[in-house]
This record gives structure tokens, sequence and C-alpha cells, in this order.
């Protein structure tokens, strides 16, 4: 099978794509050329390279004939983020290629209104920010398209992904390293909201299975769309006193209001804690279980340690007495 992916030299494509080649597909990467993967597979050595800017190239209207020349029977998105970039890939793939496999996002649900969110259901509000809107749409016409009898289509939905190589969003909801140092440290750490508020984390490497599973299972996915996070979310409060426990500390929360917090906190850092707790998000995955077999090996909390220990590892954070 030849498989086509946009964007796989990046943190899904670096699991993603090793995966694929182990499992006999022909595969084509198209990305920018400005990056490698973050992780070093030898299955890379067998995957065909093709440099594209897509952005430059949808303005120009070619980058669906870039990607339909290539003869795949599936192709993978893991990099559109607008609707209109979503639409004329379908648009020109449609009776060319077999299965179109979109990565969106968690943040196509705004604030929830019950929990865990299913697919489906009226379990949040709609999203107010420009990437959770094109998201949302995105899905909504690729279900639209399938049903319709056009493309096959499935989209997946992580939550906030990390791995190796990826600063994980931190227990405040934002990727400000100075928590890490402050909890490790023993140092107190100023808390908005409730402490109450969740996460829902994924590891890059089971979204690539639960990109693997679809394209195996492409009957069973035609037309979907699937949460794929943790089998468990994090609060704020319960993922600050396990990061505590990795270095040996109790955790010191002071609780705090918005506007405080926004005084002792850079405004990109307090706005970016804001979008994710306001949300608080936990998901269910049965679906994705039910219908793809997806199985994530790794919770929510051996994901982030693994992100914090590559990094300490590279020297891109410093923290006190690591695990």
């Amino acid at each position: 099978m030849k498989t086509v992916v946009i964007g796989g030299s990046g943190h899904i494509g670096s699991f993603l794509v090793p995966r694929l080649v182990r499992a006999g597909h022909e595969v084509v990467n198209i990305s920018r050329g400005t990056s490698t993967p973050y992780t070093d597979s030898p299955e890379w050595q067998q995957v065909r390279q093709v440099a594209a800017d897509r952005e430059q190239e949808d303005r120009a209207g070619t980058f669906g004939d870039r990607v339909a020349e290539l003869g795949a029977d599936v192709v993978v998105d893991l990099v559109c983020f607008t609707l209109d970039s979503a639409t004329a890939l379908v648009n020109r793939l449609r009776g060319e290629v077999g299965h179109l496999l979109h990565c969106g996002s968690i943040w196509r649900y705004g604030e929830s209104l019950k929990l865990p969110l299913a697919e489906g259901l009226d379990s949040a509000l709609e999203p107010t920010d420009e990437y959770g809107i094109q998201k949302r749409d995105i899905a909504r016409m690729l279900k639209e398209e399938t049903a319709s009898g056009g493309l096959v289509t499935t989209s997946l939905h992580p939550g906030h992904i990390v791995g190796p190589g990826w600063h994980p969003v931190g227990p405040l909801g934002n990727f400000d390293p100075t928590v890490w140092q402050k909890i490790s440290g023993g140092q107190t750490v100023l808390m908005p909201g409730s402490g109450a508020e969740m996460m829902h984390h994924v590891h890059a490497d089971d979204l690539a299975q639960a990109f693997e599973k679809a394209i195996d299972r492409r009957d069973a996915a035609a037309g979907e769309d699937f949460n794929i996070v943790a089998p468990t979310a994090l609060s704020v409060r319960g993922y600050a006193r396990i990061a505590a426990s990795w270095f040996g500390q109790e955790p010191h929360l002071e609780t705090v209001g918005w506007d405080e917090f926004r005084r002792t906190s850079t405004p990109e850092h307090a706005d970016t804690s804001w979008a994710h707790l306001s949300r608080n998000h936990c998901l269910t995955i049965e679906k994705a279980k039910s219908l793809l077999g997806y199985a994530p090996r790794y919770e929510p909390e051996q994901a982030v340690h693994e992100s914090l220990r590559w990094l300490v590892d590279h020297g891109q954070l410093k923290v006190s007495s690591p695990d």
C-alpha cells in the first residue's frame, strides 16, 4: 500500500512513518524539508522525501495536484489548519485516493459541559478560538463528504501531544519551563482556578498507533471522527502532585485569582493557561477502542515524564535532582 504522509517529519510523523514502514507500506513524506524527525529510526532510509511549502502551494492552488500525482492509496494529513485548505485537498483527491485521514484536535471542543467528552454529543460548548473553529469545521466537512458518497475520510483528534523532543503542557496548562524548576526544587507554585481543572494528554506514539489502526480498519473508520487521548486525564492538583513525586518533593501550591496570576506571569503563558484550563477537557476513547482497537500504552504522567527526561538529558530543561 502506498501511503503519503503530509508533514511526516513532525512530532506525530516521527512515530507514524516508521510504524507504516514496518507494516509494509511504501511511504512518501511531504514536508518543507527544514527539519528532521524527532526520533532516529532506520526505517526513514526507506522513505521517499518530497519537499513542498504547503502554505505557498495552497495559495497557488497547486498543492492538491502535487499530492494526487504521487498516486497514493492512502493520504495522512498531519498539517492542515484551515477549512479552505482541507476542502481544496478533498476536492482534488476525490476519486483519486482510497482513504484520507486528517489530524484534528480536541480543541474542536470548547468549554466542557459534561465529562467525559464524547464524539457527536452536545457535551461541550462550541470553540471560540480560530484554531478550534477551523478544526471543528474541517471535521464536519469530512464527515459530510464521506456521508454523501464522496471521498472516504477519517479525522483523529488528539489531546495535548507529548513525547521525546516536545515540551509538554505543564501542570498550570502552559509551556512555562519555570514550573518544572519550582516543582523540582520544592518551591511554591501560584495556581489559578480551583486546581480541579482537567487536561488530557496523549503520547505521540499512541496517536501514531491510532492512525495506523484507522488505516488498517478503513471500513470501520470511514466517515468517523475519534478522540485520541491517554486512558485518563490529569487535574491541575493531581498533575502537580505526581510531578513533585518525581523529584522526591511534596507539591506546594498557592491558589490565586486569575488577575493575580496574570500579574505574576507573561501574557503568553497566562493566555495559554486560561485556554487550557477553562476548557477543562477530559475525553472518552471508547469509540476509538471499539471501532479501531485503539490501545494506548501510556498513561498521561508516563508520557509527560518521558518528555521531561528527554528535555533534561538533551540540555533543554534545567531541574533540581531529576528522577
